[in-house]
C-alpha cells in the first residue's frame, strides 16, 4: 500500500475546508520525456517550493516533482500553526546540544517565522497572518512549568512576546472548563496552509523553477548525476533534494529509518456565528499540552477548525468520530453542531521530534519529519537546503548534526512498535497523568 493512494484520490486535494476556501492555481503539467536540471526535487510541500523558489531566485536551473497537486501532502492539511522554537524545547536543546548550539538553534526558529511573514509580504500571496498561539496546560505542574519557561525565554533568549495565562485567564480566552491556565505567545501565529503551499508555488513558477504535477516517482538511480524517473519520463540532475516528508515511501531506505509517518485528523464545522465569541474571544490558535495534541482556531468565517487524533496505518479511520470525542471534550457546548468538512492527512515524525536533516547520498539532500512543528521550519528547511546547494550549509549541517536515531524494529516492526507506544500515552492523556 503507498500512502500517496491509500486515502485521496488520484490528482486532488482532499475535500477539506482549506480545498474548498483556496485561491485557485492553475494545475501544472506532467512531466513528459526527458530532462536535465541543475537541481531535481521531489516533492511540492512546503520544503520542496521553498527549495525551488530560493534555488529558481539565485539562477539555478530547478526541477520539481509533486505526485499529485502542489500542497497536496501535509503542508496543505495541517492545523496552520506557526510556532515558536524547535519542536523540542530550549531545556530539552540545552542538555543535548549545549547553550551555544541551543541558542542557534532558538534563533533558527524565530528566522523560520520571520520567513514565513517575509514570503506571504513580498510575494503579495492571498494568505493572512494572523499573530498569536495560546498553550492550553491541563494541570497546574503544566501551567507553573509553563510560567517559568517564558521567564526563561526571556531572561536567556531575549524573547518577551509570552504572557502567562492563570485559569480563569485560560477560561477567558478559549471559553472552556478543560484546561488549568497556560500562556499566550504573541510572537507566533497561524494562517491557510493550502494558501500558503500554493503562494509559494505561484512564487517558484514566476521565479523560473519548472514545476510538474501528476508526476509521481517511483525510482530514483543514484550516481554522480542521479536520474529520477516518473511513469512518463525522467530527470537527470547534478542535485537531488527529498521533500515528501511523510509520503517518501520506499524512495529512501535510509531516510526512512529515521522518519515514520503518521496520520492527524480535522474538522470544520458550520459557522458558529454568535457562539463564536464564546469559543475563542481572540483570533488566536491554541494548542493544549496532551501528548496525541488538540489544536484549534476559527476561520475567517468563524467555523471551529479542530485538530486531533492520531493513527498509524495506511487507512484512515472514521475522521469525524475520531476527531468528535475530543472537540466535544474541550466544547461541550458545541454539541450537535453541523461539521462540514473532516479530512485527514499524512505528517511524519522521528524519534526525538527533531527535524530530520540529512546526506543520504554524497549528491542527495533531504529534510522531513517536522514532527507537527513544521509550517514555518519546513519552509526554513527548504531554503537551507537551496542554500546548501549553492554551498552554505551552515545552517543545513547544524540540524543534521543533531542527533537522529533510527526508529527500532526497522521498516517492519517500526509502525506496530509506534502504536504500542502512542497507546501507552493516550492513556495517560485519558487519565489526566
Amino acid at each position: 500500500m503507498n500512502l500517496l493512494h491509500a486515502n485521496d484520490r488520484t490528482g486532488e486535494h482532499p475535500q477539506s475546508y482549506y480545498a474548498a476556501t483556496a485561491t485557485p492555481l492553475a494545475a501544472f503539467a506532467s512531466l513528459k520525456g526527458q530532462r536535465r536540471a541543475d537541481v531535481c526535487i521531489i516533492g511540492g510541500g512546503y520544503t520542496g517550493l521553498s527549495a525551488a523558489l530560493h534555488l529558481a531566485e539565485a539562477g539555478v536551473d530547478v526541477v520539481l516533482l509533486e505526485a499529485h497537486r502542489m500542497g497536496f501532502g501535509a503542508s496543505g492539511r495541517n492545523g496552520g500553526q506557526v510556532g515558536s522554537g524547535q519542536r523540542q524545547d530550549q531545556d530539552w536543546l540545552e542538555a543535548t546540544v549545549g547553550h551555544q548550539a541551543a541558542r542557534r538553534l532558538w534563533d533558527m526558529g524565530q528566522d523560520a517565522k520571520a520567513l514565513v511573514r517575509g514570503l506571504i509580504d513580498r510575494h503579495a500571496m492571498p494568505v493572512t497572518f494572523y499573530p498569536g498561539i495560546a498553550h492550553a496546560c491541563r494541570t497546574d505542574a503544566e501551567v507553573r512549568h509553563a510560567h517559568a519557561y517564558a521567564e526563561k525565554l526571556a531572561r536567556d533568549y531575549d524573547y518577551d512576546q509570552i504572557t502567562p495565562l492563570d485559569r480563569a485567564a485560560m477560561r477567558g480566552l478559549v471559553g472552556s472548563d478543560a484546561y488549568s491556565g497556560g500562556d499566550l505567545d504573541r510572537g507566533a501565529g497561524h494562517l491557510h496552509p493550502l494558501n500558503f503551499a500554493l503562494g509559494l508555488a505561484e512564487a517558484a513558477r514566476k521565479a523560473g523553477a519548472h514545476l510538474f504535477e501528476a508526476s509521481e516517482v517511483h525510482h530514483i538511480n543514484h550516481g554522480p548525476k542521479p536520474v529520477v524517473i516518473t511513469a512518463s519520463g525522467k530527470v537527470t540532475c547534478d542535485h537531488l533534494i527529498l521533500a515528501a516528508n511523510g509520503y517518501l515511501g520506499g524512495l529512501d531506505a535510509k531516510v526512512a529509518a529515521r522518519v515514520m509517518p503518521i496520520n492527524n485528523f480535522m474538522v470544520a464545522t458550520e459557522p458558529l456565528g454568535d457562539l463564536a465569541a464564546g469559543v475563542l474571544s481572540q483570533p488566536v490558535a491554541v494548542a493544549d499540552t496532551r501528548f496525541v495534541v488538540n489544536y484549534w482556531r476559527l476561520s475567517e468565517d468563524n467555523r471551529l477548525l479542530f485538530g486531533g487524533g492520531e493513527s498509524y496505518g495506511y487507512r484512515f479511520p472514521d475522521v469525524l468520530k475520531t476527531v468528535l470525542k475530543p472537540m466535544l471534550e474541550v466544547y461541550p457546548q458545541l454539541r450537535g453542531t453541523r461539521i462540514d468538512h473532516a479530512w485527514g492527512g499524512t505528517l511524519a515524525i522521528t524519534m526525538n521530534r527533531m527535524p530530520c536533516l540529512m546526506r543520504p547520498e554524497p549528491n542527495v539532500l533531504s529534510a522531513s519529519g517536522y514532527s507537527g512543528h513544521g509550517v514555518a521550519m519546513a519552509t526554513l528547511a527548504g531554503k537551507m537546503m537551496a542554500q546548501a546547494v549553492l554551498g552554505q550549509a551552515s545552517g543545513f549541517d547544524l540540524l543534521a548534526g543533531l542527533p537522529q536515531p533510527r526508529f527500532p524494529g526497522g521498516a517492519a516492526l517500526r509502525w506496530p512498535l509506534l502504536v504500542a507506544a502512542m497507546t501507552w500515552f493516550s492513556l495517560r492523556d485519558r487519565l489526566g497523568v
